[in-house]
């Protein structure tokens, strides 16, 4: 598997000149470790992380409309190219101890590998979709496992006892919800039934 298998894009960029007010403002809106620093022909100049905008705070440096990217950044910064192999990237971010490497194709900025990007192909598609389906399940009861969910190419089969036709219907409902459910099986036997309620009658 290659960068370009698993990068990041578009990429969240800023120029020297963004203020760091601005950049920090990126970081945190978007949820990301860094942010590539490019020139006016989308050169990767540098990196401005987390750690370069808590750097002027630690140092009492102010953090004020004059203060630019430029001046913080992470330079020089290690790039890798499109081809470039996810176990060597993955090498040099133990290695380096980085967060995000830019990745460049002829030169200019052409997507980003987080340590984000190299975990996801670990989980198959359907593996996220049961934890999601758990989760959601978990908070319906209560944080009890009354349910085993398994997933196999998108079919959900959620396994155990329902308390009625109701509960049924509301696991089935939650469990659609989830993005990437193509049909839901429920397996298990609903604990009472029309009938046991007339008998109790």
């Amino acid at each position: 598997m290659r960068a370009r298998d698993i990068m990041s894009r578009p990429v969240v960029r800023v120029g020297p000149a963004t203020p760091v007010r601005e950049a920090i403002a990126l970081l945190t809106g978007h949820g990301i470790a860094a942010l590539p620093v490019v020139d006016d022909k989308n050169r990767v100049l540098g990196l401005f992380t987390e750690s370069d905008a808590l750097t002027g705070v630690l140092t009492g440096e102010p953090v004020g409309p004059g203060l630019l990217v430029e001046s913080v950044m992470t330079k020089p910064v290690e790039v890798v190219g499109l081809d470039t192999d996810v176990s060597d990237i993955a090498a040099g971010m133990l290695v380096d101890r980085l967060r995000s490497i830019p990745v460049v194709d002829d030169g200019g900025l052409a997507g980003i590998v987080s340590r984000r990007d190299l975990l996801r192909p670990l989980v198959r598609h359907d593996d996220a979709i049961a934890s999601q389906v758990r989760s959601l399940l978990s908070d319906y009861t209560g944080h009890r496992d009354l349910w085993s969910v398994s997933v196999t190419g998108g079919l959900v089969t959620v396994s155990g006892t329902f308390v009625d036709e109701a509960e049924r219907r509301l696991v089935a409902a939650l469990t659609k919800t989830v993005d990437g459910v193509t049909e839901v099986e429920l397996s298990g036997p609903v604990a009472v039934t029309g009938a046991d309620l007339e008998e109790g009658e």
